[in-house]
């Protein structure tokens, strides 16, 4: 989706979730094309209008079936695509989004009106039978959107490009078998993968050149076709032999066609291509007629297995698993929810992912040079298979406030690499501290179908632990992860016609017992994983405040959290409007630290509370601000200040001057209004003359406007007279002659000169109103 600012107004590069569609639309339909067409064709499928509520995938699929099914594309039958949920106890056909919100189940089938062709799936812990419930309910809705289809094909659809298929022909697969079948049954007996790859490459090799030495193989390019020397007869003049024969009368000539070659000529192509299937049916026959694969295994049997955890210091958790020749790197690292991944959807809903799992498959691990740049469409496909069949055993976030992020790099691969990244990833999870549910484990199946082609019983063979060139080579690929009893995530692709549900039970619960076999396998890692956090890994912590004070840690455009980090080292403080507060230190010192400030902060004083020996943070025109906790201020007018007036704070205060003050207010923010002169002594009044009080050096009298005490809710004005303020002392300065007391009117509307008996200088009054915002004037002239 394209924001709403920035430059760029098109789409780019195209998104994760986009390429695994576009690989559910992908797999069930590459089956169905014919062996021979080699014509390009381009599926092309748009959103062009989405509600928000029923998901687009299962009809991108079904679509692109269907346009299939209309076009000339010489596809052997219409294929449709549903999603089943589970709700409780009952299963639901294309859910909608709402829907799979309490789904336990998220299955997503592929097939034709007779067979499976896809099937792919994640689900919490589903055993075997419930998960072929499922199957079952979305074969049926499969079924009935096919015959549907098969319908409008009859009414609409186009004649198929039959004569588009090109075969090589069958001449040529009889003399390959003759030329390398001996050797071949040879080569195929060598368990390791690079020394068997590469004595099928010089086979191969060698197939070519015998045959291009027989004048078998044509130096043109003719698009996979093969020709016989018939097809150039017809196109082309013969040459002619002329014979003389002696019946005949003399000079009658018999004119006898010859042909200029006698053999047929293949593309270097075809041969490969035909070789390649003919190295496919040695390999399953050996395996049907010899009961031992290619590394000797039976069927059911699983590769050595051996797993370390550890093995990178520095990392959150490391684990490298191996089984057989493939080898996984598997590195976790722990963080914040600033390192969660924000997720671009259809829905334009803000949605991140605290756990995700990268997949990446580099040229080498395969002995291969090739270019590294973006992750690859298969790469994107295991790491989402991995990291779906991870998720179901992770804590909860309040268990867990980490985010979460697993990378595994192939090394070395034959085969199941995305379910050794799950074996991996599982074991360096726990090497990082990550509290898992339980441990869980993965395994690729295989299968070869048709056995009476090889003398077998015609039963389908199941294959536990597939290596590469069985998944090449045989006919079905299934990934199936969980714990002993329970499904976590599966996948299935069929590179034949489909499979029934029977033949699909059989693969489930054969894989059911490889995974625990290999679960048992992980049981032996060595080292084991430590299973605590890293000391290199951030810590955490999580504190619950009162949803009103998130505002008071934020601070004005986010200062005073900045201020916290600042100051107290931390990565990270992560707030949500519900209270709660996150914190991601390094050491635990700066998180004490940081814990202690945001404690203060949201701590809820109470009127009345006092607090001794506080520090004076800063200085302002109007007053100070005292620190009466780690993190926390509050203000302290320059009324509340002193018993005494002054004309600026800094006059008798400077920062860093410890102070004891009087908490007098709280404001609907939460602001703190802080008093210093509520703990000064109180100061004595001049009891001589009770209708009037004199003012001396550090008193002031307060009276209301009607010349009553005041109450909390008249406005109040104080007229201070300062004694030990210089500049005041000077201009107050009087004659030894005049009173050294001060007599205030008990009338507001007097004047200033009249209220007061000082000589003809200024008076400085400061008036306090009961909405505790203080005004300071100058009154008074000099001189009379």
């Amino acid at each position: 989706m394209e924001k709403l600012g920035g430059f760029y107004k098109r789409e780019g590069r195209t998104k994760d979730h986009e390429v695994l569609i576009c690989r559910l639309i992908d797999r069930p339909l590459r089956p169905t094309m014919p062996k021979g067409f080699y014509h390009e064709t381009q599926l092309l499928s748009w959103v062009l209008s989405y509600d928000g509520l029923h998901s687009p995938d299962a009809l991108a699929v079904t679509a692109a079936g269907l346009a299939v099914a209309l076009s000339e594309v010489p596809n052997s039958k219409a294929i449709a695509g549903v999603r089943v949920g589970l709700l409780g106890d009952r299963f639901v056909v294309n859910p909608t989004t709402k829907e799979m919100e309490d789904s336990t189940l998220d299955l997503f089938l592929a097939g034709t009106d007779s067979a499976i062709l896809m099937v792919e799936g994640y689900c919490d812990f589903l055993p075997e039978e419930k998960l072929l419930e499922a199957v079952q309910v979305g074969q049926d809705a499969v079924r009935a959107i096919c015959t549907a289809v098969d319908a409008l094909v009859k009414k609409c659809g186009k004649p198929k490009m039959l004569d588009a298929i090109k075969l090589p022909p069958p001449g040529l697969y009889r003399r390959v078998e003759k030329i390398a079948g001996d050797e071949l049954h040879k080569v195929l007996q060598i368990r390791s993968k690079i020394p068997r790859r590469k004595a099928i490459s010089l086979l191969e090799e060698n197939v070519i050149n015998i045959l291009t030495e027989k004048g078998y193989i044509s130096t043109e390019d003719n698009s996979g076709t093969a020709e016989t020397i018939q097809d150039w007869l017809e196109e082309e003049d013969e040459d002619e032999e002329i014979v003389v024969d002696g019946e005949v009368d003399e000079g009658d000539v018999h004119i006898k066609p010859v042909s200029r070659k006698s053999t047929p000529l293949f593309t270097e192509v075809d041969v490969k291509l035909v070789f390649k299937e003919v190295t496919s049916k040695f390999l399953r026959r050996r395996i049907v007629e010899g009961g031992k694969r290619s590394d000797g295994r039976s069927p059911e049997g699983i590769r050595s297995i051996t797993s370390r955890c550890g093995l990178l210091p520095r990392a959150h958790g490391s684990a490298l698993f191996t089984r057989g020749e493939t080898q996984s790197l598997v590195v976790v690292t722990l963080g914040d929810r600033q390192m969660a991944q924000k997720v671009d959807n259809l829905a334009n809903v803000e949605e991140f992912k605290r756990f995700y799992l990268q997949y990446s498959f580099p040229p080498s691990c395969v002995g291969e040079v090739g270019r590294m740049g973006a992750p690859s469409r298969r790469e994107i496909g295991h790491g989402t298979l991995a990291e779906r069949a991870l998720e179901p055993i992770l804590p909860s976030e309040d268990e867990f406030p980490y985010t979460i992020r697993v990378e595994s790099t192939i090394t070395e691969s034959n085969g199941s690499s995305s379910m050794a990244s799950v074996c991996g990833g599982c074991l360096a999870l726990q090497d990082a501290g990550v509290p898992l549910k339980c441990s869980i484990a993965g395994i690729a199946m295989g299968m070869v179908l048709d056995t009476k082609e090889f003398g077998g019983d015609g039963a389908p063979l199941i294959l536990s632990d597939i290596t590469g060139s069985e998944d090449a080579s045989g006919d079905m690929d299934l990934k199936v992860a969980g714990t002993e009893d329970g499904i976590t995530a599966f996948q299935m692709d069929i590179k034949v016609g489909g499979i029934t549900l029977p033949v699909m039970k059989e693969a489930l619960l054969q894989a059911r017992d490889g995974r625990r076999r290999v679960l048992g396998e992980m049981l032996k890692c060595s080292p084991p994983p430590a299973k605590s956090l890293s000391k290199y890994a951030p810590l955490i912590h999580i504190m619950k405040v009162a949803p009103d004070k998130v505002n008071i840690i934020i601070g004005s455009g986010g200062k005073k959290v900045k201020s916290i980090i600042e100051e107290t080292g931390v990565e990270a403080i992560d707030t949500q409007d519900d209270g709660i507060v996150k914190i991601t230190a390094k050491d635990l010192s700066s998180l004490e630290k940081s814990k202690s400030i945001i404690s203060n902060l949201t701590m809820v004083p109470t009127v009345g509370d006092i607090y001794r020996n506080c520090e004076i943070k800063s200085i302002a025109p109007y007053g100070v601000f005292v620190e009466i906790a780690p993190g926390r201020e509050g203000l302290c007018h320059i009324s509340e200040l002193t018993s005494d007036w002054l004309a600026k704070a800094e006059d008798a205060f400077k920062v860093g001057d410890r102070v004891d003050v009087k908490l007098i207010e709280v404001n609907d923010k939460g602001q703190l209004r802080l008093s210093r002169r509520a703990l000064l002594p109180v100061p004595e009044t001049n009891s001589e003359d009770p209708s009037s009080e004199q003012l001396t050096g550090h008193q002031a009298k307060v009276i209301t406007d009607s010349g009553k005490a005041s109450d909390k809710s008249t406005p109040k004005k104080y007229v201070n007279v300062p004694k030990s303020d210089a500049l005041a002392q000077e201009k107050l300065e009087q004659p030894k002659d005049k009173s050294s007391g001060t007599k205030i009117s008990s009338s507001s509307k007097s004047s200033s000169a009249e209220n007061t008996l000082l000589p003809r200088k200024k008076v400085f009054k400061r008036i306090k109103k009961s909405t505790s915002k203080a005004v300071t004037g100058v009154s008074g002239k000099d001189g009379e």
